[in-house]
């Protein structure tokens, strides 16, 4: 029966696949501008001017397009152009007086007739509980689980465009108008400041005079903040009427995304450009993306085009209200326009929801006759290029970030059926990049002080059609290989996953010189250089540089050997972005990220051929493998890399990542030449697999936990080290007998992570199918991950944790782990 269910489930994927053509360009959003976690701008519809363009935590960071052809405006990229009029302001912006409550209020309390008394109590808003989360400082501190509130305001005119909620909530908020349900959050939250829609009957219930808003919010883990406002959507006049260009078509690869649009009689073809080549790190760490304009006229005519590309001053903000100025300058054949906060509070701001606000977002094109460059009003730099395709500049005092745009418009004359092309390129200089152990960092690009913003703009420039070539070669090549290795879909899940895993890191020159790559845990609480990200990432990093491997494992060896970590065990992470100045989770992984160090270093081994890493840090690795030798192998209760599911003790595959850890180890010995050390600890792991064996039995499977809960089982993706390093330390059995079962537990989006949830991790769905040997369940595996990433309704930056039932996000997205898909093309390249 079981097997006739998995034969049947195959082919419902297939026929499902069938339907959905097997390219995955319906990601759930597409990379535009993907330099590191600050730089990050994303469309997160299916057509780029649907929407404003955003930062991958959803903060509109809007990138705008416009294409006149004969006079004609279309606009290609961003949404049409609006400005929001408080109608209830927030503390954002304005402080306000409110009641409140942390017990739980009688029914009724959300009615204009309700009389609060007993807990009830009188302060000002916002109200939160401090953390780094909160986007304003709270005047009201909340500590508890829930909070209500109450709120009196005047609405003095009803003449309303579009009413739309203003608040920021953390995490699951219901918003009342005079008792009638307005708007409700559902599991979540955003730690800034957002429009929502509100309900038809909320809508109905505001009135002119006096209103009540009321409020209440869950917070569940901490971060906890409220506070909810209302504004009237208001749409921009341009003073003309300005069309919306046609998406014809757009493709996603690995270093580039590509729109195609018709603009009335003029095909326009619009390219985003990352070169992400990490064979060269000189070019790979430039802030800079090439944006590419072709047109081409269709219908054997010619036609006047001109185009126009607008960068706004959110680029540079974490608030909107922020105030910034833009200034010129020029480098080698190129006119610079940047735009940066007035404060340039460096490296003063850390957290998760959180975007960059010093350093200057750049806009530059070629120097010509034909271009002109404008710092403005959004709205006034628009309107000039639909009235007369072009823009001037306004006068450039400071103003809220909001209110000031960079833009460059460009003629590209008459066009025929012969194509004409420009572009323009998009960069950020951050200045400094991260804090390391108290020491202000530079970017790698930026290492030699002589190096200046103009110098690599023009570098940038120089390089602009050998990179766009070989961007092109290496994003045809990338793919082929993927398929070669695992089928189209994987491949094409693998041409989305390289800019993500990238962008989420910044490279910078450490204290000696030496490459640090640290990453960001994106949505998951804002650490930096975090152990259990860089373990399920590093296969792509192994495939392309393993020096930035090293670059994200050397702050952990080097906390460690500093004497700042002293315990006997790998450290979780070096801080908090962009500060790593020490570990700032709450709680240790010892059993987890010991494993994953030891891991990785022999993976590195691997990849170069060679255990001159491992030499270098051959004090501290044995220190953790003594601590994996006395306390790996059963673990005790306490988290690991899926610390979203809770403390588990006794942990199946927690232990496996123990015994791969032993044998990594005496591997990497007998490669320094100690074969007397190496055989020893190779023995030692061979025989707690065996032991393992005995213990994690369970009939058809291995169980989740020693202790064989009834009917657990969970995925154990940490063998795949086993196979891809030729330890040869399992019987070959336990791989087989895990693969057959796992196809039995498929479910429409992916294979469970364990028994306990039907929630999965993607990376380690890819992980577990590497470990089959047999290519149709590699495929069977993997296929529903394909599935997810096509049809998710989730329209985030690709989210690695996903309900399996129906495809929806259930947290984290745009991170690096998605790294992790490439661990079969490594398994293909080390054999």
């Amino acid at each position: 029966m079981k097997i006739r269910f998995t034969a049947l489930f195959f082919l419902s994927v297939l026929l499902s696949i069938a339907k959905h053509p097997v390219v995955a360009q319906r990601p759930p959003a597409y990379p535009l501008i993907t330099i590191d976690p600050y730089t990050s701008i994303w469309a997160f519809t299916d057509k780029l001017n649907e929407s404003p363009t955003r930062h991958w935590t959803g903060k509109n960071q809007p990138l705008d397009g416009l294409v006149r052809v004969d006079g004609r405006a279309y606009r290609f990229m961003g949404a049409e152009m609006t400005t929001l009029k408080p109608v209830i302001p927030t503390a954002l912006t304005t402080g306000y007086e409110l009641q409140y409550t942390f017990q739980k209020p009688g029914d009724g309390w959300e009615k204009p007739g309700f009389k609060p008394s007993g807990d009830w109590k009188t302060g000002q808003a916002p109200i939160g509980d401090g953390a780094s989360s909160n986007p304003v400082k709270p005047a009201t501190l909340w500590k508890t689980k829930e909070v209500w509130y109450r709120r009196t305001v005047t609405v003095s005119d009803l003449n309303f465009e579009n009413p739309v909620l203003y608040l920021s909530h953390d995490n699951d908020v219901v918003v009342y108008i005079n008792g009638v349900k307005a708007f409700e959050s559902g599991p979540g939250y955003i730690g800034d400041y957002k429009t929502f829609s509100l309900s038809p009957s909320g809508k109905a219930a505001l009135k002119k005079g006096n209103n009540l808003l009321a409020v209440s919010c869950i917070n569940p883990v901490g971060g906890g903040y409220v506070d909810v406002g209302l504004v009237d959507q208001r749409k921009v006049n341009l003073g003309a009427p300005v069309a919306l260009a046609q998406q014809q078509s757009v493709k996603v690869q690995a270093t580039q995304t590509e729109y195609r649009f018709a603009a009335g009689p003029v095909s326009l073809t619009v390219n985003f450009t990352t070169p992400l080549l990490l064979d060269d790190l000189d070019v790979a760490t430039r802030p800079a993306s090439y944006l590419t304009y072709t047109a081409q006229s269709t219908d054997g005519k010619p036609h006047t085009v001109e185009v126009y590309t607008a960068a706004s001053g959110l680029l540079c903000v974490n608030q909107p209200n922020q105030e910034v100025v833009g200034k010129r300058s020029s480098a080698e054949g190129l006119t610079v326009l940047s735009i940066g906060t007035t404060e340039q509070n460096i490296l003063g701001r850390k957290g998760d929801d959180v975007r960059i606000d010093w350093g200057y977002a750049l806009l530059a094109a070629p120097t010509a006759s034909t271009t002109q460059t404008g710092i403005g009003q959004p709205a006034a730099l628009f309107r000039s290029f639909v009235s007369t395709g072009k823009v001037v500049d306004e006068a450039n005092q400071p103003t809220s970030a909001d209110n000031r745009s960079l833009a460059v418009s460009q003629s590209l004359g008459s066009v025929t059926q012969t194509p004409k092309t420009a572009h323009v390129i998009l960069g950020y200089d951050d200045i400094y990049s991260v804090q390391y152990f108290g020491k202000n960092l530079r970017a790698w690009w930026r290492r030699d002080e002589s190096m200046t913003t103009e110098k690599m703009l023009a570098a940038v420039e120089k390089d602009y059609a050998q990179l766009t070539e070989k961007c092109r070669q290496f994003d045809q090549k990338l793919h082929a290989d993927a398929e070669k290795s695992g089928g189209k879909p994987y491949a094409d899940l693998c041409q989305l996953a390289y800019r993500q895993a990238i962008a989420a890191h910044k490279t910078v020159a450490g204290p000696k010189g030496e490459v640090l790559f640290l990453s960001k845990e994106n949505f998951s609480n804002g650490s930096i250089g975090t152990v259990d990200v860089t373990y399920p990432s590093a296969p792509l990093f192994l495939i392309y540089n393993p020096t930035l491997l090293k670059g994200m494992m050397e702050p952990i060896f080097q906390y460690s050997e500093s004497g700042k970590w002293t315990k006997p065990f790998a450290a979780h992470d070096v801080g908090t972005y962009p500060l790593a100045n020490g570990q700032t989770y709450g709680e240790d992984m010892p059993v987890e990220e010991s494993g994953n160090m030891l891991i990785l270093t022999a993976a590195i081994a691997a990849s170069e051929k060679n255990a001159d890493y491992a030499k270098q840090h051959w004090q501290t690795l044995t220190t953790w493998v003594d601590y994996l030798k006395k306390d790996g192998f059963d673990p005790a209760n306490q988290l690991c890399t899926d610390d979203f599911a809770g403390h588990l003790a006794r942990n199946a595959n927690l232990s496996i990542k123990a015994i791969m850890g032993i044998a990594s180890y005496g591997h990497l010995a007998k490669q320094l030449g100690q074969a007397e050390v190496g055989e020893q600890h190779l023995k030692l792991a061979r025989e707690l697999a065996q032991k393992w064996v005995q213990m994690a039995q369970d009939g058809d499977h291995y169980a989740l936990t020693f202790d064989k809960p009834q009917g657990s089982w969970s995925q154990k993706y940490n063998l795949v080290w086993d196979k891809l390093l030729d330890l040869n330390i399992f019987p070959k059995e336990v791989a087989e007998k895990e693969i057959r079962y796992y196809l039995t537990k498929q479910q429409p989006f992916g294979l469970p992570l364990d028994s306990r949830k039907t929630y999965t991790k993607s990376d380690w769905i890819i992980w577990t199918a590497t470990i089959a040997d047999k290519p149709q369940d590699f495929q069977q595996l993997v296929l529903p991950v394909f599935k997810y990433a096509d049809q998710t309704p989730s329209r985030v930056p690709l989210g690695d944790w996903h309900e399996t039932t129906d495809g929806k996000q259930v947290g984290f997205q745009a991170r690096s782990v998605v790294g992790g898909y490439f661990i079969k093309l490594l398994h293909d390249k080390l054999h």
